[in-house]
Parts: structure tokens; sequence; C-alpha cells
């Protein structure tokens, strides 16, 4: 999408994702090495009740899914971070995750005309239809001096 088709209210969908236990246990070997999330054995007898995934695969997921939805051969080139971020309910094995975006605002800078900003937030569910992942982000945007 391009910043000019982006409107205030605007909900976006996107995924599902299905998330597999092999992905779980490659991110969070990498990235995030809590035994909750490496070691299926251990996380079975642990408050869990099994394996979960890092809240931050979930939010890689929420990503890729917003870039395909939304941000891919779009003008955007970064965000300048994050407001809160929940994790809601823990995501396992086989969860289809699915991406709900909504605008909150849409904007030109006030002190750069080749600035759009773009404040949405962004809700991860499950096929439960449980909320696993909430978070208010902000998008930049190049517009190049366009009005």
């Amino acid at each position: 999408m391009k910043f000019a088709e982006f409107k205030e209210g605007m909900l976006i969908h996107a995924g599902p994702v299905t998330v597999t236990e092999a992905e779980i246990l490659h991110f969070a070997r990498q990235y995030d090495p809590q035994w909750f999330h490496t070691d299926v054995e251990r996380a079975a007898q642990g408050r869990w009740g099994g394996l979960i995934a890092s809240g931050w695969h979930t939010c890689a997921l929420a990503m890729r899914m917003a870039v395909e939805a939304a941000l891919h051969d779009s003008e955007s080139f970064g965000s300048p971070g994050l407001g809160e971020v929940r994790w809601r309910v823990p995501v396992r094995p086989g969860d289809a995750l699915r991406l709900e975006a909504r605008v909150q605002a849409v904007r030109r800078s006030t002190s750069r005309n080749d600035l759009g900003i773009i404040s949405w937030n962004w809700i991860v569910l499950n096929q439960h239809d449980e909320a696993v992942l909430e978070l208010d982000a902000s998008s930049l945007f190049d517009l190049g001096g366009t009005n």
C-alpha cells in the first residue's frame, strides 16, 4: 500500500500464519533461549503446560504479516519505535495466527514535508479468536517532498 491509501480507522487483515514446533524451537534457541521456549519435555511440566513461542517470535510474525499486507512496495522506511507491547495468551505449536491492524492516525510531519507518519494498533489473534499480542506501532514513510 502507498501512504496515500492509509485512512484513519481502516482495518487491515493479514494471515493466517501457522506456527510450528520447529519454528518455535529454532527462533528461541537463537534469540530467547528460555527453557519454556526450548525444552519440550520440561515445558510440558511447567506453568504453561507445554512449549510456547517467545513473545519476540510472535512480534516477528506480526511484522511479517504487516509487511505482506500493507508495507511491501510502500514508501515505508522504518519506525521510531513501538508503544505498549502486550502478550496476552501464549502461542503454541499449531496455532494459526492472523493480524488485525487498525490505522489510528495518518499525518504528514509538521517539520518535514517529505515524511509521512502512520500510527496503528496491531492485534494478533489465534484460531480461537484469542488475542495473543497487542501493540501500538508507528511507521515512517518517505514521501520525497511531494504534497
